[in-house]
């Protein structure tokens, strides 16, 4: 791997202007990380990356790289790309145990995270190296939301979340797990507390229903749900999936593993909305897929499909009219998330739009002064990257607004 790597970033041509950079929703400075392996800096390269993406790690496995740094990279015009994953990998993953943060020393002031998903852990991280006493409520038992409980142990190893939680408490952020804010404790109890400001990184965690018959039967599940614990379920021998998200690529994937011999994802169109690499990692594991069917209903023996028809400018122009019945073991539904709305019920004045996110400013407060938040809960399901981008932001912001109210206050 060491060897595969060197010869990766020997290959780096260092372009005045970064493609791959540019491409990059967190704006990696690529180049400079790469030259500086290239120097045999790895550390200097390890810290470029982690002052730059806390979750840099993460970011290195479950990437859409083909849409973003790689598919830029200028090598990929006539050559192969350059596998930047990889490297940042090897760069990150090496350094990352050994690093130690250097934090500010404490400011007097408190800030409180909900949820530990890729934006609060970017939050946590930034603010305490700012000088902030850090607390995170996490309202299951293991920090990661998303990375730990909604992608697949052999696509994000679990040791990396286990990994992150001993370098939070190494520089003294605190982690109450098994905490959900709006039971026992609400907002105001934490304002009350003495907490500058609050931060929600909640993500979605609440599954869109098709809106069809048959939703609440035995044998049908939520992909989000599956996800979360697949030892749990029992989905027979044949499983059918709805959606063609990189969830349902997960589901798939998932179950293939745990013994399904089975496993057909059904999509309403004639294309897949997953990333290329994540179906052709399904195929390879052996799904398979069927495409231009409607759900009318499921039935306790599967899903029941109308057949769209479409024109040769592939346009649909109606249905078949005899209906086609699959039948399976199970059913899993994966057509997205939204956010679940606890806080919005038990927080006065704090609003979301009519799909539930949170509605926020520029700089990330929400409709409740000191409230802020960023990642999914705010922009709906997108990508980890995003997320720890939009955190960055927010962050900043989120000490520019205490710094101005102590002023005010003093």
């Amino acid at each position: 791997m060491t060897n595969y790597v060197i010869s990766e970033a020997a290959r780096c041509l260092n372009c005045k202007k970064p493609f791959c950079q540019e491409g990059c929703p967190i704006r990696t400075p690529i180049p400079q990380v790469i030259h500086l392996l290239n120097e045999n800096k790895l550390n200097e390269a390890g810290q470029m990356l982690f002052d730059n993406n806390p979750l840099s790690i993460v970011c290195s496995l479950i990437c859409n790289h083909a849409n973003q740094c790689e598919g830029h990279c200028i090598q990929g015009r006539k050559n192969s790309a350059i596998h930047i994953s990889d490297i940042e990998h090897y760069i990150s993953d090496t350094y990352f145990d050994k690093m130690k943060i250097e934090c500010a020393p404490w400011n007097g002031k408190m800030i409180a995270i909900i949820g530990s998903g890729p934006a609060g852990i970017a939050v946590a991280i930034i603010m305490t190296k700012k000088g902030y006493k850090v607390t995170i409520f996490e309202s299951k038992d293991k920090i990661g939301g998303v990375m730990q409980y909604g992608i697949p142990e052999f696509r994000l190893p679990r040791s990396i979340m286990d990994r992150y939680k001993k370098k939070l408490i190494e520089i003294g952020v605190s982690i109450r797990p098994n905490t959900t804010i709006g039971g026992a404790l609400e907002i105001h109890n934490l304002l009350e507390d003495g907490y500058s400001a609050v931060f929600i990184g909640t993500g979605v965690w609440r599954p869109k229903t098709l809106g069809v018959k048959g939703e609440s039967l035995g044998n049908v599940h939520f992909g989000i749900d599956y996800l979360a614990s697949p030892k749990a379920f029992n989905l027979g021998n044949n499983l059918a999936i709805i959606g063609t998200g990189n969830t349902a690529m997960d589901v798939a994937r998932t179950a293939l593993r745990q013994g399904v011999e089975h496993v057909t994802i059904y999509s309403h169109n004639n294309t897949l909305s997953a990333a290329k690499a994540e179906v052709d990692y399904a195929r390879l594991d052996g799904c398979d897929f069927e495409y231009d069917l409607d759900t009318v209903e499921i039935t306790p023996e599967g899903p029941l499909f109308r057949k769209i028809m479409r024109n040769e400018e592939g346009e649909a122009i109606g249905f078949e009219p005899e209906k086609v019945q699959v039948k399976c073991d199970s059913v899993i539904i994966c057509v997205s998330q939204g956010p679940k709305n606890k806080l919005i019920l038990t927080t006065p004045g704090l609003k979301g739009n009519d799909k539930g996110l949170l509605i926020t400013e520029n700089t990330g407060m929400t409709t409740v002064e000191g409230l802020f938040a960023a990642g999914d809960v705010v922009s709906g399901a997108k990508t980890i990257v995003q997320a720890v981008a939009q955190a960055k932001v927010v962050a900043e912001q989120m000490d520019q607004y205490i710094k101005q109210k102590s002023e005010a206050d003093s």
